[in-house]
């Protein structure tokens, strides 16, 4: 089944086709058309599987369809309403959803904006004046505008909630129904979800309108595109053993997980200093700090960079050989995500787990969910020895050290002070998720407000 069999525009299939797509994924046939109609929907998809497409394209067609809703004489302030609104949980992702909407609607006549924190709210609220049919949004950053009176959201007829677990995991609740009472009671819902949480299911039952459900993914599982090993290794020769695999099998392209900020710094100081070029990133590296490094990690000029698991959400790249986790998430959902950054949309990667005798609890709690044993390997020479005891993980790393936890929250319902992650500057891509010079259609993330 091809785009224009699923009723979207002329000028719609027009955009996708000129960028060699012509196959929907599987959760773009079932959402396109069900967007088309109206109605509520509530969709999930393994991670790389082209949920952005789901909800860009059918929006754009909806909108373009309903007319100029701008006087014929001309714009004058205020006559071109924002009519959907697409709220993201980062700043990276809001940044590559926005750019899916001007790449896809490039024959359209809608124009769209992104709005995230930490950086000056002053061009936002100029932009703000002219047209915006489209507005993609972390929630904090939208917040600020609401109470200085610079955006109007009583037209809007769209409301998207894109990573939506993300958005509950990141303690933004309170925001979403902030923003939710402000919006008009008649309005088509889209949420889009990695995962259905029990949380998700409770947030969508006082959202949702009677919505058609789409799931083409069972929850939590990882993808068979993604050939999954763990290397057992003591916690103090764990740098040693990842450059032994990076320069010992000539890996080129490098996601490193770690838990903590600090940690992730040290890492990339100490493979840099190996001769493999690193770079961390995470909520605390300034916007020039993060754009830089996610450009250099997607061009293949970078051959490590080391993430945070929030940070990491920003990373979406066309065929990424290699994740490794460094250190196993406190979190078993965290493992998926993770490993999703690789083997994507049909492309083969390969996931691998440093694990050291203190995360033995770990990784049994990522098999339960995964139901599956994940193959272990011992690397002759990096022999775990038996003698070491178990330590306690405290707050993201042994032996306490204070570092609060990648996830941003040094306490419970504590935010991190960084309000949103750098808007990426990577390679787009398509609907299909494969290809150079692609506007991004998948889910992607990082640390964002």
């Amino acid at each position: 089944m091809s785009f224009s069999s699923l009723g979207l525009s002329d000028e719609i299939v027009r955009a996708v086709t000129e960028h060699g797509y012509t196959i929907p994924t599987p959760i773009q046939l079932q959402a396109i058309p069900t967007v088309l109609s109206g109605g509520d929907l509530l969709a999930g998809a393994q991670t790389g599987t082209g949920k952005t497409a789901g909800f860009t394209l059918p929006i754009l067609h909806r909108l373009s369809s309903g007319g100029d809703k701008a006087p014929s004489g001309g714009y004058t302030p205020g006559h071109y309403p924002i009519r959907a609104l697409m709220l993201t949980p980062t700043r990276e992702l809001a940044a590559q959803v926005e750019e899916s909407v001007r790449t896809y609607g490039k024959y359209v006549k809608l124009k769209s904006m992104v709005m995230f924190g930490g950086v000056n709210i002053n061009p936002q609220i100029q932009r703000l004046r002219t047209r915006v049919d489209i507005l993609v949004a972390t929630p904090g950053r939208l917040l600020d505008h609401l109470q200085q009176k610079t955006v109007d959201l009583s037209h809007v007829e769209i409301l998207v909630l894109d990573e939506a677990d993300r958005m509950l995991d990141m303690g933004f609740i309170r925001d979403i129904k902030r923003v939710l009472a402000v919006l008009p009671k008649h309005r088509q819902n889209l949420l889009f979800s990695a995962t259905f949480s029990d949380e998700i299911k409770l947030l969508a039952d006082g959202l949702l309108n009677k919505p058609a459900l789409i799931e083409v993914a069972r929850r939590n599982v990882t993808a068979d595109t993604v050939a999954q090993k763990v290397y057992k290794v003591d916690r103090e020769r764990k740098r040693e053993l990842l450059t032994h695999l990076i320069k010992e099998h000539s890996w080129h392209q490098v996601l490193v997980f770690t838990r903590t900020k600090h940690g992730a710094n040290k890492l990339s100081e100490q493979l840099t200093k190996e001769g493999i070029p690193a770079l961390a990133i995470h909520g605390n590296k300034s916007q020039a700090a993060r754009t830089r490094a996610l450009s250099e990690f997607k061009t293949g000029k970078l051959q490590v960079l080391v993430a945070t698991d929030i940070a990491a959400r920003g990373i979406d790249i066309s065929e990424l050989p290699h994740v490794v986790n460094f250190e196993l998430p406190n979190v078993p959902e965290d493992y998926v995500h993770r490993i999703g950054r690789t083997g994507r949309a049909g492309s083969e990667g390969e996931a691998v787990s440093l694990v050291c005798i203190d995360e033995k609890k770990l990784l049994s709690d990522i098999e339960r969910l995964i139901k599956r044993e994940i193959p272990e390997v011992v690397v002759p020479g990096f022999e775990p020895d038996p003698s070491i005891k178990a330590e306690p993980i405290l707050n993201g790393q042994n032996r306490g050290g204070g570092q609060q936890r990648s996830g941003g929250r040094s306490q419970p319902g504590a935010r991190s002070g960084n309000r949103s992650a750098a808007p990426s500057a990577a390679r787009p891509r398509g609907p299909a998720g494969s290809g150079a010079g692609k506007p991004p259609l998948h889910r992607t993330g990082g640390r964002g407000r």
